[in-house]
């Protein structure tokens, strides 16, 4: 390596990929780490982390959850009849795979070429650019419920499943959420089709109609909302290789029998500890929280509606 003008993760970068494309790295294998790769190559962590980002960036790699970084699948990379091939449906699958993977920050043009074994260029006769691209992944995943209800059904239950069917979604591709902000949705024509169910399971309750449309604002929010933290989570899991309940108890554990932190946190000490209430601490679990959640917002809405009908327009 000695003598090149190139970069040294740029190197380092060249030589892994080799590796990959000779099949001595397999897809699926895990790839070094960077400390592995600062050892190999003599090299800083810094320069090992820019070797693989460059990896990544490619599409060659993918980091999974509990699993850390490993070779991606890969197409076929021959071009030709491969790039003729390709789809804006095959394009849309192999984006939502790296989101689901990795993240929506890993999903690039040239990641996703790399894992249709294309061009990066080619991608672009079928969307404009990532925010497209991203736009459309997301339509893509919400197409797959057709949020199917019963029309007679009480309003309770068609929002009860179009919750639940939407919460499966976020569930199964955390990022959606990251797709949505509150303050400036895109419109995406699939997750209307919730919106405008859950408007009509709340029509009938006689709300005023601002009322109605911020109800069905809140029960979206609780879902996205909830379910964002499973995105953090799996990033953080990878980072550190500790779980949320490993991470949880180093953190407070050690001060729960400490005397100045009963003193200050007394309905918090009357819960945590050898000896209180929950002693054998908390486990938390997300499906219970939405469940939770999404129960008591319904319960809201309909004791709302219930006053609302009371006191008249």
């Amino acid at each position: 390596m000695a003598g090149s003008t190139e970069p040294t993760y740029v190197r380092i970068a060249a030589e892994l990929t080799r590796r990959i494309d000779q099949a001595e790295i397999a897809p699926g294998d895990k790839v070094p780490s960077t400390r592995q790769i600062a050892q190999e190559f003599g090299v800083a962590l810094a320069t090992a982390t820019k070797a693989l980002d460059v990896l990544r960036a490619g599409g060659l790699v993918i980091t999974r959850p509990r699993s850390g970084t490993v070779v991606a699948p890969r197409a076929d990379t021959a071009r030709g009849p491969a790039a003729t091939a390709l789809t804006r449906r095959q394009i849309l699958a192999e984006a939502v795979a790296i989101a689901d993977a990795e993240g929506l920050d890993a999903v690039s043009m040239r990641a996703v070429a790399g894992r249709c074994g294309v061009a990066p260029m080619s991608l672009y006769r079928f969307v404009e650019g990532k925010d497209e691209l991203v736009a459309a992944m997301a339509d893509s995943v919400y197409a797959a419920s057709p949020f199917a209800l019963d029309p007679d059904a009480p309003w309770r239950e068609r929002a009860e499943s179009l919750g639940r069917e939407l919460w499966r979604l976020h569930r199964d591709h955390p990022w959606l959420g990251r797709t949505q902000p509150l303050t400036r949705p895109m419109l995406l024509p699939n997750l209307l089709r919730f919106g405008d169910r859950l408007l009509g399971a709340l029509e009938g309750l006689g709300l005023p109609p601002k009322t109605q449309f911020d109800m069905h604002v809140l029960l979206y929010n609780h879902v996205a909302g909830l379910a964002a933290n499973i995105e953090r989570e799996d990033e953080a899991m990878s980072l550190t290789g500790v779980s949320a309940e490993e991470w949880t108890d180093r953190q407070y554990v050690p001060h729960f029998g400490n005397d100045s932190f009963r003193s200050a946190f007394p309905h918090m000490a009357r819960l945590f500890g050898p000896t209180a209430l929950l002693a054998d601490g908390y486990d938390m679990d997300i499906d219970e929280l939405f469940e939770l959640g999404f129960g008591l917002l319904l319960d809201g809405i309909e004791a709302y509606a219930q006053r609302h009908a009371r006191m008249g327009p």
